[in-house]
């Protein structure tokens, strides 16, 4: 799914004719079900309900893509903890979107380039995708369902800064600034809420869209300048530390088998 992302303001409303679930992978958009908003990252998963409505705006300029997964209910009701789906005619997700940790981007980026390049087999492809929900449906994050909406729009507004320009080495400062924010308050609320640090969100987020961008870059450094890490060597072991393997591992591996 890929949306040029004109608009910034809030959508016409819309509506699943089944359950999807979502990975952004490039970009980031809102959305709103009713008071309740998401940021779509490629930090989180979305859990679009069959028949729910919604709207979608892009308050960060470029668009978004994202994969999109339709899982069968009944499959559904088999994978996800009983805390995340309501047992019904239709399963029906209790809230909007989770966070995803890096091997579940990993698996959403081996799953788009292999199917997009044609090189998985049927099998392979279910495989990939039944492991990805899995894994999706599967970690949790300390604290945010019971974060009060105050403290939810303080962390959404912090990610929506850092998208803004991933490749940014932003201060501590610069984003408590942005969002309004004390700066130790900030720390706290984030890690509270997200279960990580600011500058592991970050790094996160700059990992993913390396994910994206690997197949485009033959020259591997200027990636790595380009996504805001001090140098090659700097990115190959953050990249192989989150990933378990270098950048052009996964490049020979994933892009061209």
């Amino acid at each position: 799914m890929h949306c040029r992302g004109n608009c910034r303001h809030k959508s016409a409303l819309e509506c699943a004719g089944s359950t999807h679930i979502v990975f952004p992978y490039r970009g980031v958009y809102m959305r709103h079900v009713g008071s309740d908003e998401a940021v779509a990252d490629s930090n989180q998963v979305l859990f679009f309900n069959a028949s729910q409505e919604y709207q979608v705006s892009h308050p960060v300029a470029g668009g978004d893509a994202c994969l999109s997964i339709a899982v069968d209910t009944q499959m559904l009701l088999e994978l996800a903890p009983p805390e995340l789906v309501q047992h019904q005619a239709q399963a029906v997700f209790k809230q909007q979107r989770q966070r995803i940790d890096s091997r579940a981007q990993v698996l959403v980026a081996l799953l788009r380039h292999s199917l997009r390049n044609g090189i998985a087999e049927p099998l392979e492809g279910e495989i990939l995708t039944l492991t990805l929900v899995r894994r999706a449906l599967g970690l949790q994050t300390a604290g945010a369902a019971h974060a009060s909406h105050g403290l939810r729009r303080l962390v959404d507004r912090t990610k929506l800064v850092l998208t803004s320009d991933p490749a940014r080495r932003w201060t501590l400062a610069e984003i408590a600034a942005e969002t309004g924010g004390s700066p130790v308050y900030l720390t706290q609320v984030f890690q509270q809420i997200e279960g990580m640090p600011l500058y592991r969100y970050q790094m996160q987020l700059r990992l993913a869209r390396a994910l994206d961008l690997l197949d485009q870059y033959e020259d591997l450094s200027a990636l790595s300048l380009d996504l805001g890490f001090s140098s090659h060597s700097h990115f190959s072991a953050a990249f192989r530390q989150a990933f378990g393997r270098s950048p052009s591992a996964f490049k020979q591996a994933a892009l061209q088998r």
